[in-house]
């Protein structure tokens, strides 16, 4: 089973769909919540969203979601990376509620080999978030430096 991509694999228009999706449940918010420190009620206080908000119920915080689609391309897309070098953009586009499954896809965008090291190149992706309904909840763009395949050694 391959996990990640040499430079070479990438190929630009490339789709890559992650599986599976992940249903995210109330302990996962309230638990990514409490281990980055974000206790803004929305997330975590069922009464306040539901009188206090124009959801009326939890929203799960933007960056669980964000990270649990990075999470599911790293096979298709930074399995073998040397590094992360940036997150271009980051949006919420709609919001996630516990209880819906979100699921991943990643096209390739661009690519260019390394300016000053041979052995890698970089690769520009757009990773796009949807819910169970195919609502887009979550869509960022990132470059990775990738190795390139390595050089078969004569035996």
């Amino acid at each position: 089973m391959q996990f990640g991509r040499y430079f070479e694999e990438f190929e630009v228009g490339a789709i890559y769909k992650h599986w599976p999706g992940k249903t995210v449940t109330e302990y996962d918010d309230h638990l990514f919540c409490l281990l980055t420190m974000n206790h803004h009620p929305l997330h975590l206080d069922a009464h306040y969203a539901a009188t206090q908000t124009e959801f009326k119920r939890n929203v799960v915080v933007g960056n669980y979601i964000y990270s649990l689609l990075l999470g599911m391309s790293v096979p298709d897309v930074s399995g073998k990376a040397i590094a992360n070098l940036e997150v271009e953009s980051l949006r919420h586009v709609a919001p996630t509620f516990h209880g819906d499954t979100i699921y991943g896809e990643t096209t390739v965008l661009d690519k260019r080999e390394s300016g000053s090291k041979p052995d890698r190149g970089v690769v520009s992706v757009e990773t796009r978030g949807y819910n169970q309904d195919g609502t887009l909840v979550c869509i960022f763009k990132r470059k990775v430096m990738v190795p390139k395949r390595p050089e078969a050694t004569p035996e």
